[in-house]
């Protein structure tokens, strides 16, 4: 199926895009709800506009640094798997120089959206610039490189926090460690479908730690996720319509297991992506819980 950005006349420009994924938004969604449930939850009831704008450019931004990152580490161990032989720096079509030009003005631009910010918020965004930046090398060296991933996602709650509040509390925490766990878990299942690549060529991962016990982790990491959402809601006094949302989410990560319960390699990828509503929904209890 053809995307918009086959029809760019400019290889280098197409090349690019396809670099930062802008064919493939999930990394965004998934990079985004986060740090919305963190703005959201800070102030709730109020939608302050000028920070949502900021964080919903600023998570399209850093997921494409992240995107670039990553293929940059990556270029010598993508051409052997499957899914990722044919990407830009993999195939060669484009060069190691470009992806890095590329990198620093995407960095640039996700440094002048984080001036916008007040100095306290700031100062968190380069605790996140470093979770974003190092996250593509965990992968050689640890077993669980999933949450370290979930770490780099879930600091966008603590970033816009600070934004929002001036301050980080107990509750902006206890959000970041959910946003861990759920990114642990579904990035599990997206793991799933490299496991064999990945155990040829010695990266790691926790489809490859939990090994047939992969589904009952991920299981108990969205069981984890919930739970400390329901925690935080509690200590923010959002009751009714929050907990609603965190039952329709639980049920939709309940769907997402039962979708893959026999390993059919089709689905890992469509279960994978599904995790976009759950983002919403969630954001959506947020923001109806405080009314």
């Amino acid at each position: 199926m053809s995307h918009w950005i086959d029809r760019i006349p400019s290889s280098l420009i197409m090349e690019s895009l396809r670099l930062m994924r802008v064919d493939r938004p999930i990394g965004t969604w998934l990079l985004m709800w986060p740090s919305l449930w963190g703005l959201i939850a800070a102030q709730p009831g109020v939608l302050n506009w000028p920070l949502l704008l900021i964080f919903i450019v600023g998570a399209f931004i850093m997921r494409s640094a992240g995107c670039v990152i990553n293929d940059i580490a990556d270029r010598k161990f993508d051409p052997h798997v499957a899914r990722t032989k044919d990407r830009p720096l993999a195939a060669g079509r484009i060069s190691l120089t470009s992806a890095v030009i590329l990198l620093v003005l995407l960095l640039f631009i996700a440094f002048m959206l984080a001036m916008q910010l007040n100095i306290f918020a700031l100062k968190l965004c380069f605790g996140g610039a470093f979770l974003a930046v190092t996250y593509p090398f965990t992968k050689r060296y640890i077993q669980l490189p999933q949450f370290y991933m979930g770490a780099a996602f879930g600091w966008g709650v603590i970033i816009a926090w600070g934004a929002a509040a001036q301050s980080v509390t107990t509750e902006a925490w206890i959000i970041f460690a959910a946003t861990l766990t759920w990114a642990a878990g579904y990035d599990t299942i997206y793991a799933m479908i490299d496991r064999e690549d990945d155990l040829k060529i010695g990266v790691k991962s926790t489809a490859i730690l939990f090994g047939r016990f992969d589904l009952f982790a991920v299981g108990l990491l969205y069981i984890l996720t919930l739970a400390l959402l329901a925690w935080a809601g509690f200590r923010l006094n959002l009751f009714v319509l929050f907990n609603l949302a965190l039952l329709l989410a639980g049920i939709q990560m309940a769907w997402q297991i039962w979708n893959i319960r026999d390993y059919p390699k089709e689905k890992f990828l469509e279960t994978f992506l599904s995790n976009k509503w759950v983002g919403l929904i969630i954001f959506c209890g947020f923001l109806l819980g405080g009314v």
